[in-house]
């Protein structure tokens, strides 16, 4: 019973860093919110064949692959906007929620490391960093830390009393 309640609270916070992501700098020419459908990938790729420079776009196709569970896909995406600004640590954060969400943790995490290099006051960053730390790798003391900063940060996030009782769980278990 722990571990599904662990699960689901897991669940709700990596949901939660999907959705509440910095405002990019200038608005892609898409929809914002959540994807439901995979129709919306085709204008995407669309856009990035016109104009692969267009680092707009290559977000946008790496949001909707995300939001429609194309993790591999939204990773290439990410990629390519990564090479036009290698410094986008919102874009990063993503990529690392996709390479969790294909099975690689282990590079999840240094993605989140690289993000929070150049940014170490990324709230989502750090809270990412804690959940695959604490769920993935069982390192309940570096989870803590990046859970405590994550809560420094963002005393009045929408989740943070869930982000306290899993650090008391976390330094209450064995």
């Amino acid at each position: 019973m722990k571990k599904i309640i662990v699960f689901v609270l897991l669940s709700f916070i990596i949901a939660g860093c999907q959705q509440q992501k910095e405002e990019p700098k200038s608005k892609p020419p898409y929809p914002a919110g959540p994807i439901q459908t995979q129709d919306t990938l085709k204008p995407a790729q669309e856009a990035v064949k016109a104009d692969p420079k267009n680092m707009n776009a290559w977000i946008q196709l790496g949001n909707i692959s995300m939001d429609t569970a194309r993790f591999n896909e939204a990773i290439d995406a990410y990629q390519k906007a990564l090479e036009l600004d290698p410094k986008n640590v919102d874009v990063r954060v993503d990529m690392g929620t996709c390479y969790r969400n294909s099975g690689k943790a282990d590079i999840a995490v240094k993605e989140y490391r690289k993000a929070l290099e150049i940014n170490p006051n990324h709230a989502y960053g750090h809270l990412n960093l804690a959940v695959v730390l604490a769920s993935d790798f069982k390192d309940k003391a570096q989870a803590i830390k990046e859970f405590e900063k994550y809560l420094q940060l963002a005393p009045n996030a929408q989740n943070a009393e869930q982000i306290r009782q899993e650090i008391q769980r976390l330094k209450t278990s064995k």
